[in-house]
């Protein structure tokens, strides 16, 4: 039978300590108990301890009463709290009759359960209890019609007995119960339930509790803050299994009547068939589940709990100091791994948010321990949800601190952020973060200094990938595995996304290579496929990928050849619009530039042709004259130029170029605006031009602004590759072009080039080393090619009129470092020397020509060098710099055979022929050896043979003009003793002599040397012996 109690109050929530100091029960005008609190503790008489160990067990009956009526099967209507105070101490009573695993007050600290002042305590206590209990039971039997007297009579007893339980606790000790609770007095007024302490009660709450410890050790842990939950919400003996010593999760109960926590009591009975604490013969192991108590210790745990996070929440607002705000977060960090509930909890009171601005925290230790707990919280949707819309940039103070030096917070940084990544939400932030991708691949690398950030950093990058634009920051960071799996292992859609990033980032060269091996074969499926778009995106990937040679054979083997050249010719051929020209061209251009010996054998074609096939130089030879896109031209002369190196392709390239007239169309080409396609162009025609140079030359000049616009027009400040080839290819063309010259020299390029010249050595043109090198060399070869057009008579008086041969000399020793220049410089004072026979005239001559006009291009001679003119002993007459290009008087000879001494020999090989236009036989040539003799000319050439006896060229024109210092020459003798007393020289001419090299002019040559040396020799022992 359902036992009924109605209990009714009024809303006034005073009566508590009115109850306990003086045991006042006023009973209602109705047949029903009525009992009128009044609230707040006011008998200032009672001692401050005791006040508060009765606030205390207000929270121990709240919990008991509810417990009691449920293990009673007793069903309250209308439940007061208040009234409450009655029934738990009726229950905690008879428990402790009943059984003695009684709901006591389990302390924050240890106590003594077997404490005599307690027990004592309980036993009276619970005496009365039964007494009270009988009372409480006789008025919920009687009936409503019952007498009133009847009633009020059992009403009035009720009223003695618990005036005398208020009186038991009133007078008992509390040393008895160990109650120390270091509360400051400022917190007398703190209500009972922790309900009614408002947020700022519990501030004052803690704060007092920290300001008694003096709690600032961070070191020392501290369970300050659960202690303060357990004052208010206390847990009670009866929730503890007393195997485990522990609050139980899921009590049952046994045949003896106790309950135990049902792991621990199974556990018992594996070995052992006595109830624990009775010690009584169980005949039965089975057990009930003790609902009503689970349900209990459940809503317990709730209001502890929530009375956990109130209190930490309040200890996080005032963080006073470190050590106080550290043990929160230790705290709610203990609430958030318990149960899910309590991470909401913290979510709608704003910790989550407000534990969030604590990462910009000073201390390293804090802002670990902020990350420890926020990876918690955000293993909730809602977490991240407030983590991702909190004010300050979290997102970006954490990935800052995953590059941090200290090992513990970049760890919990990292394992925050893959908490985050986890979500969908989170996977564009992390990516967008700047650097976040970036440290994120360097930490996966990472493995030996770092494991265990290793491992989280490659978890988030597994996340992280699940969004496109993620796996594209990783592509271009250098991690491109997610993008290779997507693109050979997808859906055609994510292919085609996969693919657009693989063309449009920039790789390094090592990880080229490593894509040509992973997607070479799907990138040229995808090029075979019908799909336009997948089609033209594998193309630009395509195009980086081949760049790098060392990919070409990878490439080549995957079967890219004939792709590419199906992509480029077949639809042309059948006049449908080509899809990609310029990237199939520059993958073709790529490959032959990387290999093109390796890739001309490949067939590009089913009919068996390859790229060095008549059929396909033709076919690329008309895609360059027909109208394409700049850029598919460039590609297109960048295959033909690589195809034109190689010598048994050069005869069809030349056949093709000149079938079609496809010069004048690449003539056109330098004017292009696009840089690459004038350079390639140009680099074309010089490779072309030993063998169509007056084509080339013929085309140049029919070229509106050309040749002109090869030299001037261009920025003097810097120099571009465009400005070296162009140079460089007007200095390639033959110099017989008389109108390529008379165009250049009406143009008024001359003055333009030696300004260059000058500010090349002066360094005040910026550039790279080796283009403005190339730059230098094309100008002096332009001057060279002037040079040797000296029976033009405008280009032989702009040559005396600016001195060529001092600017030719000058260059010898400033060439910028180039061996090409002071060879080009060489040979171009060859070219004017060989001039100078006919320039010279004796001097009565000289005196008459030097007082006609002066042209436009030449320069006035003061009197003082005309009364000083001396005959020339080469030339047999009067000469200079400016008048004869004669070497001796310019000095330029001097400069010659210093050039002797250089390494290259084909600079000194053009040393040496320049030098021999001074032994000519349409000079004299004893004076010339008696000139040179006197220079140390015989010492520098018999050097070149020691050092350079194996170049046959340098060999010969120095074997010619020691046969000529020892034919023409007047100290034979000493010069034949000089070379037989040289073991080195000696042995050099009769290698030559044995080897018969160089048609045989090398050998008769040494031959002459040796019989010189050999009758010179007798004829001067002869000499003596006589």
């Amino acid at each position: 039978m359902v036992r009924t109690i109605t209990i009714f109050e009024e809303v006034n929530p005073r009566g508590l300590r009115n109850l306990l100091s003086t045991g006042r029960a006023r009973p209602s005008s109705t047949n029903l108990l009525h009992i009128d609190w009044f609230g707040r503790i006011c008998d200032r008489n009672l001692v401050l301890q005791r006040e508060r160990w009765l606030l205390k067990s207000w929270s121990f009956f709240s919990g008991s009463v509810k417990s009691f009526m449920i293990s009673t099967n007793s069903k309250i209507i209308k439940p007061r709290v208040p009234f409450s105070i009655i029934r738990e101490a009726i229950i905690a009573a008879s428990d402790y009759t009943e059984q003695q695993n009684s709901m006591e007050v389990v302390e924050p600290q240890t106590q003594d359960s077997s404490s005599q002042g307690r027990t004592d305590f309980l036993l009276s206590f619970s005496t009365k209890v039964e007494i009270a209990k009988e009372l409480v039971a006789r008025c919920s039997s009687r009936d409503q019609s019952a007498p009133g007297n009847e009633l009020q009579s059992t009403i009035r007893q009720l009223e003695e007995v618990i005036k005398s339980m208020a009186e038991d606790f009133s007078n008992v000790s509390l040393s008895d119960f160990e109650i120390n609770y270091p509360l400051d007095t400022s917190q007398s007024d703190v209500e009972p339930q922790s309900a009614s302490l408002g947020e700022n009660g519990y501030e004052n709450f803690v704060k007092g509790m920290y300001d008694r410890m003096g709690r600032n050790d961070i070191e020392e842990d501290s369970n300050v803050l659960p202690r303060l939950a357990d004052i208010l919400q206390p847990a009670y003996q009866g929730f503890l299994c007393p195997l485990t010593k522990k609050i139980m999760d899921d009590p049952v109960t046994i045949e003896s009547g106790i309950t135990y926590e049902k792991e621990a009591i199974l556990e018992w009975f594996s070995n052992n068939v006595v109830c624990p604490t009775t010690r009584m013969e169980i005949r039965s192991v089975g057990f009930s589940s003790n609902l009503a108590l689970k349900h209990s210790i459940k809503e317990w745990k709730d209001r502890n709990e929530a009375t956990r996070i109130r209190i930490a929440r309040s200890a996080l607002s005032l963080a006073d100091s470190e050590a106080m705000l550290l043990d929160a977060i230790k705290e709610l960090q203990v609430l958030s791994q318990l149960r899910r509930c309590n991470r909401e909890h913290m979510h709608n009171a704003g910790i989550t948010e407000q534990v969030a601005h604590f990462l910009q925290h000073e201390s390293t230790i804090v802002r670990c321990e902020v990350m420890q707990l926020l990876r918690l919280l955000v293993e909730d949707e809602a977490g991240k949800v407030i983590v991702a819309n909190t004010r300050i940039r979290a997102l970006t103070r954490t990935i800052k601190m995953i590059s941090s030096y200290n090992s513990s917070e970049r760890h919990a940084a990292v394992s925050f952020l893959l908490e985050l990544s986890k979500s969908e939400m989170f996977w564009d932030r992390i990516g967008g973060t700047p650097g976040g991708i970036l440290i994120l691949i360097t930490m996966k690398y990472n493995k030996e200094a770092d494991p265990f950030s290793a491992a989280k950093a490659e978890e988030t990058l597994k996340n992280l990938e699940k969004s496109p634009m993620n796996i594209r920051y990783m592509a271009e960071n250098g991690f491109v595995e997610p993008l290779l799996n997507h693109l050979n292992d997808d859906s055609e859609e994510v292919q085609m996304e996969m693919v657009s990033y693989l063309g449009g980032i920039l790789l390094e060269d090592e990880m080229k290579t490593y894509v040509a091996e992973r997607a070479s074969a799907t990138l040229i499926q995808m090029i075979n496929g019908g799909n336009t778009s997948i089609r033209r995106e594998a193309l630009r990937a395509l195009v980086q990928i081949s760049a790098h040679p060392p990919n070409c054979k990878i490439l080549v083997a995957a079967g890219i050849m004939q792709a590419v050249v199906e992509e480029i010719l077949p639809r042309r051929i059948n006049s449908e619009p080509l899809d990609s020209p310029e990237e199939a061209a520059a993958i073709l251009a790529n490959m032959l530039e990387s290999d093109a010996e390796g890739s001309s054998e490949m067939k590009v074609s089913e009919t068996g042709h390859t790229v060095v096939s008549h059929f396909f130089i033709y076919s690329i030879a008309q895609l360059i004259k027909s109208s394409m896109p700049e850029e598919a031209s460039a590609n297109l002369v960048r295959i033909l130029l690589s195809l034109a190196k190689l010598p048994y392709a050069m005869a069809t390239v030349l056949s093709v170029v000149m079938e079609i007239g496809a010069i004048p169309t690449i003539v056109e080409f330098l004017n292009s605006e696009l840089e690459e396609l004038a350079v390639v162009a140009a680099k074309l025609l010089i490779v072309l031009s030993p063998h169509v140079g007056h084509a080339i030359a013929n085309g140049v000049c029919k070229t509106i602004g050309q040749p002109e616009g090869l030299i001037v027009g261009y920025s003097a400040e810097r120099i571009t590759e465009r400005q070296a080839v162009s140079a460089n290819l007007l200095a390639k063309l033959p110099p017989q072009s008389t109108p390529l010259n008379l165009v250049l020299l009406l143009q008024d390029t001359v003055p333009v080039i030696l300004a260059r010249i000058e500010e090349l050595q002066r360094g005040e043109v910026r550039g790279g080393g080796r283009i403005t090198g190339h730059y230098l060399e094309g100008l002096v070869g332009i001057l060279v090619k002037f040079a040797g057009s000296l029976f033009v008579q405008e280009i032989l008086k702009l040559a005396l009129s600016r001195n060529l041969t001092s600017v030719f000399a000058d260059l010898l020793v400033r060439a910028g470092g180039s061996s090409e220049v002071q060879r080009l410089a060489a040979v171009g004072l060859g070219k004017l020397s060989s001039q100078s026979v006919y320039l010279s005239k004796p001097p009565a001559e000289a005196r008459r020509r030097s007082a006609r006009p002066v042209s436009f291009f030449s320069k006035s001679t003061s009197s003082k060098e005309e009364k000083t003119a001396s005959i020339c002993p080469a030339h047999r007459g009067v000469c200079s710099a400016t008048t004869t290009f004669c070497l001796l008087e310019s000095g330029a000879a001097e400069r010659l055979l210093v050039c002797l001494e250089n390494e290259d020999s084909k600079v000194v090989e053009a040393a040496l022929s320049a030098i021999s236009t001074l032994l000519e036989e349409s000079v004299d040539v004893e004076g010339s050896v008696r000139a040179l003799s006197q220079l140390g000319a015989v010492r520098s050439v018999l050097g070149v043979l020691k050092v350079h006896g194996r170049e046959e060229r340098v060999v010969q024109r120095a074997l010619w003009l020691v046969d000529m210092f020892l034919e023409k020459g007047k100290e034979k003798e000493k010069l034949s003793e000089e070379i037989y007393n040289d073991k080195l020289l000696r042995t050099v001419l009769v290698s030559v002599f044995n080897r018969g090299d160089g048609g045989g002019d090398s050998k008769r040559m040494a031959e002459n040397i040796l019989r010189h040396i050999n009758k010179i020799l007798s004829y001067s022992s002869n000499n003596l012996g006589m």
